[in-house]
């Protein structure tokens, strides 16, 4: 396989600074999505940390040296951060979402901490390959609310993990299996998944990729007048 990729973020249509940050580097297979924690402290601080450090990985390793390498780099940045908000006092937060995308090969894994997601569209049915660390996921999974009304619950923002979040000890979800050819993922923050419905994602993660992927997913959201920081990473598997 080989990857195309497209990746935009902005501000929103609110905000007035941007505390997403992207890393998109297909010769490697890494994408990311970093979405500094809302009402926390230095959002854009966390979500840097972790697009600096994925940056920064070398292009010879191979699949399971990149996958450990990414487990050990977000790690010692949760680490960094949870030290950085101590030290400015016992109320402080300094924390991100994140969700990368490894592809190698013919096989993808997906890791992530938070509700920034992963979407898989194939064969023209998109489904969400990650799982929300947010209280609302976790009051749908005890059938406490309905699905369909976990986006307009008034806790909706309250995320359970995070990077720098304080949990301890910190670990990344995973979800791993193989590639097609033609099969497209989409990395979000929730900026763009809570504003645009899943029909909306899966009709624009199908478009014509003449130009860009992500600038139309951006510009729908800013049409919805969209709250958050909104960023979009889209990968596509090519058969070589």
């Amino acid at each position: 396989m080989r990857f195309l990729s497209w990746s935009t973020t902005h501000t929103g249509a609110v905000r007035t600074h941007n505390e997403d940050r992207f890393v998109d580097r297909p010769a490697l297979g890494l994408w990311a999505v970093a979405d500094g924690a809302g009402g926390h402290d230095a959002g854009e601080v966390a979500s840097g940390m972790i697009a600096d450090a994925l940056e920064t990985i070398p292009t010879s390793l191979g699949a399971g040296a990149l996958l450990s390498e990414i487990r050990t780099r977000i790690g010692r940045t949760h680490e960094a951060l949870c030290a950085e908000a101590r030290s400015r006092g016992p109320s402080t937060v300094i924390a991100s979402t994140i969700v990368v995308l490894i592809a190698t090969g013919t096989h993808f894994a997906c890791l992530w901490a938070g509700d920034s997601r992963a979407y898989l569209l194939r064969d023209g049915v998109m489904q969400q390959i990650s799982r929300d660390h947010s209280l609302v996921q976790e009051l749908v999974d005890s059938g406490a609310i309905l699905p369909e009304d976990a986006e307009k619950h008034p806790r909706a923002n309250i995320i359970t993990r995070a990077v720098g979040g304080g949990t301890e000890p910190f670990e990344l979800d995973k979800v791993s299996g193989a590639l097609q050819p033609g099969d497209r993922f989409l990395l979000c923050s929730d900026g763009l998944c809570k504003t645009l419905s899943d029909a909306a994602l899966a009709a624009l993660l199908a478009g014509n990729h003449a130009t860009s992927l992500t600038d139309p997913m951006i510009a729908a959201a800013l049409d919805r007048r969209v709250n958050d920081n909104v960023t979009a990473v889209v990968i596509e598997a090519v058969s070589t």
